[in-house]
């Protein structure tokens, strides 16, 4: 549960920062992959952003913790994002 808190507390602070924000599409495209794809294609998901292998790594590693939860919890994880995204880009 902290590692969704800290997740949420970090995407607000990237989405809504200023209030003319708007939310970046690759982000937004990302934060979802990160909950509903499988590993592999997650990681070719992030090689558009050319990021440093130990990026990568660490990404996938917290992938994993997150792949332990039960679909249903990360849809309400992802509710939640698409309801901070949508309501950054007003």
């Amino acid at each position: 549960m902290k590692l969704l808190v800290c997740l949420l507390l970090v995407t607000l602070a990237l989405c809504c920062y200023q209030a003319n924000a708007e939310v970046c599409p690759a982000l937004a495209s990302e934060l979802l992959d990160f909950f509903f794809l499988s590993e592999p294609l997650f990681k070719l998901s992030l090689a558009k952003f050319d990021a440093p292998p130990e990026a990568v790594a660490a990404k996938s590693g917290v992938k994993r913790c997150t792949d332990q939860m039960s679909l249903q919890k990360r849809a309400l994880i992802a509710e939640v994002l698409v309801k901070i995204v949508k309501k950054c880009s007003v």
